[in-house]
């Protein structure tokens, strides 16, 4: 298979960095700002109620339901509204979100693996998070940038995987869509047409029915397996 590959999705969360700790410092770093400039707002939707907040919503508007960032601002717009305070401070409040939510901790084999993965292939993050590449300081390492906000679908949705494949002109047979995650990842590229390889770094048996992959523990592993 590597003679073939010509170029690599890649997958953010949870396969670069692990995001369930960054998420929390973000949310957190939000509510203290809320405190400060819309107190009652605080009080009323602290974090674990701000995200059951955002899930009702994205049941109201499923056309913004994969766009986090658009989901996320109309959520603080609407919960700023409710409580008396001008929406508008939704913008500086999303900035302090976001700013928090790309101060990541890569995992260790990360920045050798992209380095060695890019001077051979073409790499192309696909994801369905709001991660931005050049606030985190590894855009260099990219040929493009995919997610759901740009494509308007969410992995494990073909049309994502099919739309990072078109950003650098490889058809689909010949990429590599590199993640973590069984059924996003996995799964969703093979339904792409996209060969996968899966990054299990908590050594876990594979879910369900048997899927065509190649698992690796970490990136430098899938390094060794493509030969770069």
């Amino acid at each position: 298979m590597p003679a073939t590959v010509k170029a690599i999705t890649l997958d953010l969360d949870d396969t670069l960095w692990p995001i369930d700790r960054v998420i929390d410092r973000a949310e957190a770093a939000l509510h203290t700002w809320l405190e400060q400039n819309a107190p009652g707002v605080a009080q009323s939707l602290p974090p674990p109620s701000f995200a059951a907040y955002r899930r009702l919503l994205a049941l109201e508007l499923p056309a913004i339901a994969h766009d986090y960032t658009a989901l996320r601002m109309e959520a603080l717009r609407r919960a700023l509204r409710e409580h008396g305070v001008d929406p508008i401070l939704a913008e500086p409040a999303m900035e302090v979100f976001l700013g928090a939510r790309n101060q990541v901790e890569f995992f260790p084999d990360v920045l050798e693996a992209l380095d060695r993965l890019c001077r051979r292939y073409r790499v192309v993050s696909l994801s369905n998070g709001n991660a931005d590449l050049e606030r985190i300081g590894i855009h260099r390492f990219f040929a493009g940038i995919m997610n759901a906000r740009i494509a308007g679908f969410p992995k494990p949705d073909a049309r994502i995987f099919h739309a990072a494949c078109a950003r650098i002109a490889v058809p689909p047979e010949s990429v590599l869509h590199v993640g973590d995650d069984p059924d996003l990842d996995v799964r969703g590229a093979l339904g792409a047409g996209v060969r996968s390889a899966w990054i299990n770094r908590r050594g876990n048996p594979w879910p369900g029915e048997a899927a065509d992959t190649v698992e690796f523990r970490d990136l430098l592993a899938l390094c060794d397996w493509l030969g770069v």
